[in-house]
């Protein structure tokens, strides 16, 4: 009879790659789901022709850290809408907003949001410009 050796024991077959498969399936869906909805914001292009623009200047800086400057004057913005409002020939002039280059992207949204809360709507946005 022929031998084919001392037997072996039967062995398990390891679950460690199929568990770090499925690890990294979790990681990568977990990292690329959407757990909430984006907020939009509307915003008109230009049509490069300042005509249009009547009144007194109705210009806001966003400085650091969310600071307001209406015509180079700090404001807070309990006071900005008011005073905006007393520039303002009709409702639907041009507000010009201009960030400073201190101020970040954010501070321009949500100075954008507040505005547009306040039915402040006619906005242009202007390039970036450093602090004085």
């Amino acid at each position: 009879m022929f031998s084919l050796g001392p037997q072996r024991r039967r062995t398990r077959p390891s679950l460690t790659p199929m568990i770090d498969v499925v690890f990294l399936l979790l990681v990568f869906f977990m990292l690329a789901a959407r757990f909430g909805m984006d907020t939009t914001m509307a915003l008109t292009p230009s049509r490069g022709s300042g005509a249009g623009y009547q009144g007194a200047p109705r210009l806001i800086e966003i400085g650091a850290q969310g600071a307001l400057f209406l015509n180079g004057f700090a404001m807070d913005q309990s006071t900005i809408v008011d005073r905006v409002r007393a520039l303002m020939p009709s409702p639907d002039d041009v507000i010009v907003i201009r960030p400073r280059t201190e101020a970040r992207v954010q501070d321009l949204v949500d100075t954008l949001a507040f505005l547009a809360s306040n039915d402040l709507t006619n906005l242009a946005v202007v390039e970036a410009k450093d602090a004085p």
